[in-house]
């Protein structure tokens, strides 16, 4: 492994916060040096990534979040929003689509962020409402240097703004031009409406804050949104104008909430994700099928442990486009997935060639389903470039790529968090007036025909890719992980987590690894490609590695230098020393602690 690594470990005693942007990680902070605990800071660290990192997240968009509770209690918030009440697959095949467009109006969900993030500050948080929000109003109201890529996303939709989106235009190109890097970007119109959901009142912390939480939902946010969407006809990338389907009273009808995680162990850790609502247990089946291998005995960075790895990738996200959605409306069999037995079944499936096969697992009784995501795969060989009648309207703009962010923090008391927050990218759909934020274009994670779990039906949740990661060992760590990048989180993940379970890497040395990652998954965005037997791996994997996997079957292309991959992490120890690590990729995540 590299002996020289890009930052250094971070370590102490005091808390840790690791974020995919340093502003916000050094908001996180400090709002652990104001005696916060961990969940006051994720809350204050999330609030500032919409601020600094619009086109990954925004407060119109989605979050699942896992915390290990100082009482040693692990819970899931979840805050992904569901289809609204008019969310009708007929209505929209009568439209003329077969896929739900991934940008504009149509795609919307209810957005659960926000309230997301104040749920969880109420009952496990100890700070204001007010607190935890002033740096985000403030970055917002004053100003941050614009990030690189930020800048770039805009001033590629620029035009398509102007004739399409209007109300995105005001916002982010205020002076009627694409704002440049590193100039000090505003969003005084979002500040406005955090300062007024920040001065909620109530005659303790909790009814300040659910005084928030109905301001959001039932008051001024909900009816701006709600007269919003009442008129708006907008382009979207299917090359036509829509409507959108959600409405005020599908935001009064919902609230985040609560669930116990679903887990396995491994190697000495209790590995924790969310339900099947996110793509979350495909890590942990690919755990159960690669504890059948001695990963040990491989080199971490070698063409066997790449190999192996991407096959059981290729084997668990097959399950994953087959069997996973919203456990409220379909019966998922997450037992038998995750069961030692069938990850043995699936392990010996794996071969000394790549397999360029969609091979999801034959469960009784579920025929139907996998025969629904075998069509779909053999449907979907279509690439991500073809822009088809898109091209002369304009929509091929909206191509440009959402992503994801992601947290992670440790406190003195034993708290750690993981969360990964996303939707409501400025490119993805229009401003609310009055607002300052778009909302989020998540239905298009779902299907418009069959009968399988990914279906789109009124208040489900889509199946979603946000996935942070918990792991507690029996030795008192506890390990807080996470990445954006859509389908490859959980991939990225599971490589970081068996180079350190097995091959004892370091937090930073573990960050500054080199990459790879499967395409051979039902994409889960707009238009829904596969590529079948192709991988894409970081050059630093080595020439030989990548020859050898070429002589294996698969298809390998090679990315830039240091491309793949935007993780962080966080690990506190038994005896209350804590670390944290973050990515040198993209130059924006940092982690900091004392």
């Amino acid at each position: 492994m590299q002996a020289q690594f890009s930052r250094p470990d971070i370590a102490g005693t005091f808390g840790v916060v690791a974020s995919t942007h340093w502003i916000a990680s050094s908001v996180g902070m400090a709002m652990l040096e104001r005696g916060g605990n961990a969940i006051d800071a994720a809350v204050a660290t999330g609030f500032a990534l919409q601020i600094v990192l619009p086109h990954l997240n925004g407060p119109g968009g989605d979050l699942p979040l896992l915390a290990r509770l100082a009482n040693g209690e692990t819970i899931v918030l979840c805050a992904q929003g569901p289809a609204p009440a008019a969310a009708d697959p007929a209505a929209l095949r009568a439209l003329g689509l077969d896929i739900i467009p991934g940008t504009g109006l149509l795609p919307g969900v209810v957005p659960g962020a926000f309230e997301g993030w104040l749920r969880v500050l109420r009952d496990h948080g100890t700070m204001e409402l007010s607190d935890v929000v002033a740096p985000a109003i403030g970055y917002a109201r004053d100003g941050f240097p614009l990030g690189a890529e930020t800048a770039s996303v805009i001033a590629r939709l620029a035009p398509y703004f102007a004739e399409h989106w209007p109300t995105s235009h005001v916002t982010w190109c205020p002076d009627g031009k694409p704002p440049g890097q590193g100039a000090l970007f505003r969003n005084p119109v979002l500040a406005d409406a955090y300062a007024r959901l920040a001065a909620s009142p109530g005659n303790s912390r909790e009814a300040r804050i659910d005084a928030a939480r109905a301001a959001w939902s039932e008051g001024f946010v909900a009816a701006a949104i709600g007269q919003f969407l009442a008129t708006a006809n907008l382009h979207d990338v299917s090359g036509s104008r829509h409507r959108g389907l959600l409405s005020a009273s599908d935001m009064a009808g919902w609230s985040a909430s609560y669930e116990a995680p679903v887990s396995i162990d491994y190697h000495g850790f209790r590995v924790f994700k969310t339900g099947p609502w996110g793509q979350g247990p495909v890590l942990l089946q690919a755990l159960r099928i690669l504890e059948h291998f001695d990963i040990s005995a491989l080199d971490p960075c070698g063409a066997d442990f790449a190999h192996l790895v991407i096959e059981a990738i290729k084997l668990a996200f097959a399950d994953r486009d087959t069997y996973y959605g919203d456990p409220a409306f379909s019966d998922i069999p997450l037992e038998e997935l995750l069961s030692f037995e069938y990850g043995r079944a699936r392990a010996a499936l794996i071969g000394a060639q790549a397999s360029h096969e969609f091979r999801p697992g034959a469960l009784p009784g579920y025929g139907k389903w996998v025969s629904e995501a075998q069509a779909r795969t053999s449907g979907a060989l279509r690439t991500e470039t073809d822009e088809g009648a898109a091209e002369p309207t304009m929509a091929h703009l909206t191509r440009v790529k959402g992503d994801t962010v992601h947290l992670d923090v440790a406190d003195r008391w034993g708290n750690v968090v993981s969360a990964t927050p996303s939707g409501g990218w400025l490119q993805s759909a229009p401003v609310v007036p009055g607002l300052g934020f778009a909302l989020n274009t998540r239905a298009q994670m779902f299907w418009l025909d069959g009968a399988g779990p990914g279906l789109l039906r009124p208040g489900a949740r889509p199946r979603t890719t946000l996935t942070p990661t918990l792991a507690a060992h029996a030795d008192g760590r506890v390990l807080s992980l996470g990445t954006p990048g859509g389908d490859q989180q959980d991939q990225w993940q599971l490589i970081w987590f068996l180079r350190m379970v097995h091959h004892g890497l370091g937090m930073q040395e573990n960050m500054d690894a080199p990459l790879f990652h499967s395409l051979h998954v039902q994409a889960s965005f707009y238009p829904r490609a596969i590529r079948l037997g192709e991988m894409l791996a970081e050059p630093e994997l080595g020439d030989s590695t990548i020859a050898e996997l070429r002589n294996r079957g698969h298809k390998v292309t090679v990315a830039p230098p240091a491309s793949l991959g935007r993780l962080t992490a966080a690990l506190r120890h038994g005896d209350g020393r804590v670390q944290a690590a973050a990515t040198h990729r993209m130059m924006d995540a940092y982690a900091v602690g004392r």
